[in-house]
Order: structure tokens, then C-alpha cells, then sequence
């Protein structure tokens, strides 16, 4: 699917990097169906395992949006390729509760659809509601989303009303039991990280990360929220979103300029991407 840099600035924009605020939100929206929890729960990809290996999966995470948002039609498919190679290894065993396998497009759709309903909602927190041409413009080009994964193009619901049925209807299928949730709530917590870090900010993370988690999703993490919480976290974005407008494109968009370089790098001097 071509798209032109000058639409995709529209989806990095999104991507702005208080947007990783969002990060861990996002996570829990695509381990809320149980085949992707698991699948991450169980993963046998020791490289991608973020428990043990948190900054190279942290790198990887967010080298794929890179990518995927601001990479050439030629980055997207090298990228896909080492993920799939890791991807192989993803699938249940007798032992899982759910059968998965993470060539499932079903799957990746769903995946490829919570990141871009967390961009969406950044865009519309940060710049406002867009026009329907934008709207639209947008979303056809979050496609890539998905496409840089296993989604082909036709997959992609056909428009935005199209996407805003298959996204309330797949809400009714999510789902978080006591194992992925254990793991959700030390992601949430910060847990990954070293024990300084994860008391000092873990509390707050939480705070940011329920706050951003529609309702449905905060209701399987079983997450409290208030409404002086929701002042609070409204107050907190407005004051993100005089920052974030206030900011030029290359520092708006950082770190994910600086990841495409090191992605290019890693193309250039053939290093492995994944």
C-alpha cells in the first residue's frame, strides 16, 4: 500500500513521545484477547522476552513503529521478515489454555487495531478532532499498521466506519484471566525494570495507564478509576498537550526518527533488525 510522507507525518505526529505514555495501555488492549496474551504470556522467543531482555524489546517495539509509520515500502518488508522468522516460534502447545499462533491474521488485525485506536486517540488528545478528510486520510493510512505484520491490505476494514464496528465488536470478545493479568499488572508496574525505578515511577505509570485504557479494558485489569482521577489525568494531558503542540516535528517525532536511523543502520551493515 503506497502512502506519502506527507501523510504520514499525520501518524508519527500521533506517535509523539509523551505518546509513550500510552505504551503500556496499548499493550494490555492487545493482551485483552486472550489468544495474544497468551501467545506473549508463554512466548518461547527468548530474545523477545522483556522480563530478560527489556531494553532489546523495547528497542524492537518501537523500531517496528518506526517502520512501519516512516520506513520505505523496502524497510517495511525487511522488517517483516525478521519478524516473522521470530513469529515461527510463536504458537501453543498442549499445555495452553488458548490455541494461538501469531500468523494468525485475525490476530494481527487485532493487534495492527489497537495501535492505531491508541494513535487515533492520541491525535484527537493532543491536536484535536480532525476533519473528515483527514480523518479518513489517516486512518487508510494506518493500514501499514498491519501490513508491516502478516495483515494483507484487504484485511484492513474498508473505512472508518467500517473499523468503529469490527472495534466495538471485538471489545466484546476481550478477556484477561489471573495469569496474563499477573503479567499485565507487573508491565503496569514497572517491574521490568531496575527495583529503583519501578518504586519510583511504577505508581505513576499506573495512573497514566489507567487513564488512557477505555472503560472495558480498565474493568478486566480491575483497575479503580474515579472521577477525581479522571481530573487529574485530564489536567495532566493538557498541560502534555501545550508541550507536545509547542514542539517542532523532529523533536515531536523523537525517538522514533532516531530508531529508523539505527534501523537503516542495521540495513546497511547487516544486522539483525529483530
Amino acid at each position: 500500500m503506497a502512502v506519502t510522507a506527507q501523510r504520514m507525518e499525520r501518524i508519527c505526529d500521533a506517535v509523539v513521545g509523551v505518546g509513550l505514555l500510552a505504551g503500556n495501555a496499548n499493550v494490555i488492549m492487545q493482551l485483552a484477547r486472550p489468544e495474544v496474551g497468551y501467545g506473549v504470556v508463554e512466548s518461547r522467543v527468548d530474545s523477545g522476552q522483556l522480563f530478560r531482555h527489556p531494553i532489546k524489546r523495547t528497542r524492537t517495539t518501537l523500531a517496528y513503529l518506526a517502520v512501519a509509520t516512516m520506513g520505505t515500502e523496502r524497510e517495511r518488508e525487511l522488517f517483516r521478515r525478521g519478524v516473522n522468522r521470530a513469529h515461527a516460534q510463536v504458537r501453543s502447545t498442549e499445555r495452553s489454555p488458548v490455541s494461538y499462533n501469531a500468523f494468525d491474521v485475525d490476530l494481527q488485525l487485532w493487534v495492527a487495531a489497537c495501535l492505531y485506536k491508541g494513535f487515533e486517540d492520541l491525535h484527537r488528545l493532543f491536536f484535536g478532532e480532525p476533519d473528515e478528510q483527514t480523518r479518513e486520510a489517516f486512518y487508510r493510512d494506518g493500514a501499514v499498521l498491519g501490513t508491516t505484520l502478516q495483515v494483507p491490505p484487504e484485511a484492513w476494514p474498508a473505512d472508518r466506519e467500517v473499523f468503529e464496528k469490527y472495534w466495538n465488536d471485538q471489545v466484546e470478545r476481550i478477556s484477561i484471566d489471573d495469569a496474563v493479568r499477573r503479567y499485565l499488572d507487573d508491565v503496569t508496574m514497572l517491574a521490568w525494570l531496575p527495583r529503583p525505578v519501578s518504586l519510583l515511577l511504577g505508581r505513576f505509570n499506573r495512573f497514566v495507564t489507567t487513564g488512557f485504557l477505555p472503560e472495558p479494558f480498565r474493568r478486566e485489569m480491575r483497575l479503580p478509576w474515579t472521577d477525581r482521577d479522571q481530573r487529574r489525568f485530564d489536567a495532566l494531558m493538557s498541560v502534555l498537550g501545550v508541550v507536545v503542540r509547542a514542539l517542532p516535528g523532529v523533536l515531536r517525532r523523537f525517538p522514533f526518527n532516531a530508531l529508523l536511523w539505527d534501523v537503516r543502520r542495521r540495513i546497511r551493515t547487516g544486522r539483525p533488525l529483530v
